[in-house]
């Protein structure tokens, strides 16, 4: 049962998130908006299904990132999440939250053993990929 499917999101803290986007805009051809840069890909297996991975600038003093006092934390894209975290918790992993739902997604975060904060999501990809629209990257 335990699965992830890929990389949801990178997500970083950085001095100035806007600087940064726009530094990768200019000299990488990263399409962002608000939120950073969608990267779209085909799923293995399935092409004409899509998927999306964010790379996502936070401004240094973020919050979202805690209880972690790392300066990075990793969302990884996860089938059937409320199922993953029945047996996640019935193996004694420590939740931060419950499990949110979007329009977009489930979204549940813990720690991993090093401190890392980690948020698993099982991903809505049509209705992501209608809020990214133009900004995303192929």
């Amino acid at each position: 049962m335990k699965k992830v499917t890929g990389i949801g999101g990178i997500f970083f803290k950085c001095k100035d998130s806007k600087k940064t986007m726009e530094w990768y805009s200019k000299n990488l051809g990263f399409k962002t908006d608000e939120y950073g840069s969608s990267f779209m890909w085909n799923k293995l297996g399935e092409p004409d299904k899509k998927g999306f991975t964010l790379w996502a600038p936070f401004k240094e003093s973020t919050d979202y990132f805690k209880p972690s006092e790392k300066d990075f934390m990793v969302n990884f894209r996860v089938e059937n999440l409320d199922e993953l975290v029945k047996t996640l918790k019935s193996e004694g992993v420590k939740f931060l939250d419950e499990i949110e739902t979007f329009e977009y997604g489930k979204f549940v975060h813990l720690l991993d053993p090093d401190g890392v904060k980690l948020e698993l999501w099982e991903p809505d990809d049509v209705k992501y990929e209608k809020l990214v629209g133009e900004n995303k990257m192929s």
